[in-house]
């Protein structure tokens, strides 16, 4: 079994991975890692790809799965809302980015043409090789990713959260011996906050706002996060009103078709319900016109409905602007939460509204990534991926000490064998 590392080497971003097991060939992921100019993962042939797996939607893992149909084709697997969602995802970007990628929305169609819907634990047989998705933890219909061959075995974590939210259930480690891990490392030199004390000071804080008659306003992933803060709104039994804009309503819409995702589907729906859904450009103004929390990607402040929020509640210190999302280098988040300005119509303003961050992160913190590390079986060789520089080489180096396993942090393009 051979594995070139295609992505996601030192970095987060464009994740992809080909698994070559005697001539069956699965790629795992195929992202995109978009910044000032996108960038993707090193080239594959697409005739001799097997079958493509989607582990989620969130772009940095699907959004260049189209790119394999602009001259190939090949079966692609994930779940069923991974494809609703990535579909959701892909064909938006194309939208927004046009010219710059390598595939349009012909290639999009024709990736879903190519889609073959499978649950967690349905064990796909292709060649003289087989995968199983199971669950993830990170996102509605998220996977990790298990391939066998020749009684060897790989495990890709892709993203993943052990430990679950109040949206989703635990992740599934419950696959014995492997010989090869391939896990991701976001986190893995920083210890978040208990979730249940974020909680505890996001609420807080969205009171205080409202109390001095001010707008909350929360840029938030459209996948999940926006869905979590909702959910944590609820829970709280907040008692002023929530507003939900942008991609997060449709992506509200696909999450109420799949229930059977999610760790309690009823607090679920009684929590995006509860907020009040924006449906067009009226009703965005009309949001303006009393105190609310308002949740609306983009997460990192680039593009969605958020710029609209932003350069209408920046600029008066009764309102409040939580970020709940990562904030990648070079975003217009980043700059709000290091320098406190944010541009509005083309100038730069310092922005008079109380910012703060939050951590709402649907990846293993240090400590989980540990504990996951601690039920591993066998004694796999360890890859340590999707992190910076230093989260990825020192995750190596504290695995090989901790546990034994043989770990280094990838370059692009290497070739690790099992």
């Amino acid at each position: 079994m051979q594995v070139k590392v295609l992505g996601a080497a030192k970095e987060v971003g464009r994740s992809a991975f080909e698994v070559n097991c005697d001539g069956t060939k699965f790629l795992m992921d195929y992202g995109v890692e978009l910044g000032r100019e996108p960038a993707y993962p090193l080239p594959v042939n697409t005739q001799e790809i097997t079958a493509a797996i989607i582990t989620h939607a969130h772009l940095d893992h699907s959004g260049n799965v189209p790119a394999i149909f602009r001259h190939g084709s090949t079966d692609v697997y994930a779940t069923p809302p991974t494809f609703d969602l990535s579909r959701l995802l892909i064909e938006d970007m194309v939208r927004l980015e046009k010219k710059s990628l390598p595939f349009d929305l012909q290639d999009v169609d024709k990736m879903m043409m190519y889609s073959k819907e499978i649950g967690y634990r349905e064990k796909i047989t292709r060649g003289n090789a087989s995968f199983q998705l199971l669950e993830s933890g990170h996102v509605l219909g998220g996977s990790t990713v298990l391939v066998e061959h020749q009684n060897k075995k790989l495990f890709y974590t892709a993203d993943i959260n052990p430990r679950g939210s109040r949206m989703l259930r635990e992740a599934d480690l419950d696959f014995g011996e492997i010989d090869l891990m391939i896990t991701e490392s976001t986190y893995s030199q920083t210890d978040q906050m208990p979730r249940n004390e974020s909680e505890e000071k996001f609420v807080e804080f969205a009171y205080e706002v409202l109390d001095r008659k001010g707008s909350l306003f929360v840029p938030a992933f459209s996948v999940e996060r926006s869905q979590e803060i909702a959910v944590v709104l609820k829970n709280a039994k907040f008692k002023h009103k929530v507003i939900m804009d942008g991609m997060a309503v449709k992506v509200n819409e696909i999450m109420l078709r799949y229930p059977e995702y999610l760790r309690d589907p009823k607090v679920f729906a009684d929590s995006v319900n509860h907020a009040f859904w924006v449906k067009g450009e009226r009703e965005r103004r009309g949001t303006l016109n009393e105190p609310a929390v308002i949740i609306s990607p983009a997460g990192m402040l680039v593009g969605g409905s958020a710029v609209f929020y932003l350069q209408n509640l920046a600029l008066d210190k009764r309102n409040g602007i939580a970020l709940v999302s990562y904030q990648g280098e070079g975003t217009p988040g980043r700059k709000l939460l290091d320098t406190g300005k944010v541009s509005v119509r083309g100038k730069e303003f310092k922005a008079e509204s109380e910012v703060r961050k939050f951590e709402f992160s649907g990846h293993a913190d240090r400590a989980s990534l540990f504990e996951m590390m601690k039920k591993i079986k066998g004694n796999p060789k360890v890859l340590t991926i999707h992190g910076d520089n230093d989260s990825c080489t020192k995750f190596a180096e504290e695995i090989h000490e901790k546990f034994g396993f043989e770990a280094h942090a990838p370059s692009l393009g290497d070739v690790i064998t099992v």
